[in-house]
């Protein structure tokens, strides 16, 4: 089997982000970011998809934390779609129902090359700590678009702002197990189009 693996760094004049990505892995991980609580929601999505991720990123984080945290749902979008290569034998589809304490979040994802976000937030929080929460969903976007894919997340409900986003990360780690996983039946593309 070929490796599953992709390496991307991108560097403009407000970022710089490297990612190397692992596939077929097993949860390890080594996230470095100016923003902690981004490093531990990706650290939950790398360990519960099974991927092993090194990421490490720098960005203008003075000015506020929007395009670094935007950069590196694009990095980490375009390095997973290199690495599932032409996707013939994988999956496809995902899904779970992801709780976490006082929190409940559903996430469904497609990798057949179309990408959509839906994004469907019970939590009105609007920061956890001094983190911005509306800025995950630029991140997903970024990430969607990049990554080639279909991912709708329902938050269902969640008092605690931690503990709602987490459900949604590890949600996301789930459902991209699922889908990214090799299926022994499928001997090409998982689309009655024939590619994806």
């Amino acid at each position: 089997m070929t490796p599953r693996k992709a390496g991307i760094e991108r560097k403009t004049r407000e970022t710089e982000i490297a990612v190397e990505i692992n596939l077929d892995g097993s949860g390890r991980f080594a996230i470095d970011t100016p923003l902690p609580f981004m490093n531990h929601m990706l650290e939950a999505m790398t360990r519960h998809a099974l991927f092993d991720v090194t990421l490490r990123a720098r960005g203008d984080t003075e000015v506020d934390d929007h395009h670094t945290v935007e950069d590196i749902g694009l990095v980490v979008g375009e390095a997973l779609d290199k690495a599932l290569g032409s996707r013939a034998g994988i999956v496809r589809y995902g899904s779970i129902l992801l709780p976490m304490d006082d929190a409940l979040s559903a996430v469904a994802v497609d990798l057949g090359g179309r990408p959509y976000l839906v994004w469907n937030i019970a939590n009105r929080k609007r920061r956890s700590g001094t983190f911005d929460l509306s800025l995950l969903q630029e991140f997903f976007r970024g990430f969607v678009v990049q990554g080639r894919l279909n991912l709708h997340v329902d938050q269902r409900y969640g008092a605690d702002p931690h503990h709602a986003y987490e459900t949604v990360f590890k949600g996301v780690g789930r459902a991209l197990r699922q889908a990214c996983a090799l299926d022994a039946r499928e001997t090409g593309q998982p689309s009655s189009k024939g590619v994806i």
